[in-house]
């Protein structure tokens, strides 16, 4: 499998997210979602495009883990673990040790990033969202 950084195309990124049980996004949105990305990954298995993974925000004070896909026949077997891990030395390495990263965990999600120390922020705050109308 092969790691690709700060390349994803948008159509790909459409298409993956749906595959793999994420919400759709209009082609506009996704061109300036990830034309604003502070680091993003996608994993290539053969000629396909198998899972990816973004970073957002102001690359300072806050950061977003966000968009970790998988096609479902390719979960269970490390993508995931390879993805996060790139992410994750992107923070190590370039964000400042004062800067806030988060993530919404979907399902057993949770499991696999708390592998990589996020810690649920329960009970001293949650999380919450506001969809566009």
């Amino acid at each position: 499998m092969k790691v690709i950084e700060n390349t994803i195309p948008a159509d790909i990124y459409r298409q993956l997210r749906v595959a793999a049980g994420l919400s759709p996004k209009t082609q506009e949105a996704a061109k300036t979602g990830l034309r604003n990305s502070i680091h993003s990954v996608m994993i290539q298995h053969e000629n396909q495009i198998i899972g990816m993974g973004r970073i957002i925000g102001d690359a300072g004070c806050f950061c977003q883990v966000v968009d970790i896909a998988v096609l479902p026949e390719y979960q269970g077997q490390g993508v995931g673990k390879m993805i996060i891990r790139n992410l994750m030395d992107f923070i190590n390495t370039n964000l400042p040790s004062s800067c806030y990263v988060s993530l919404i965990a979907d399902g057993d999600a949770s499991f696999l990033y708390e592998k990589f120390g996020f810690k649920d922020t329960l009970p001293a705050s949650r999380g919450m969202a506001y969809k566009v109308q």
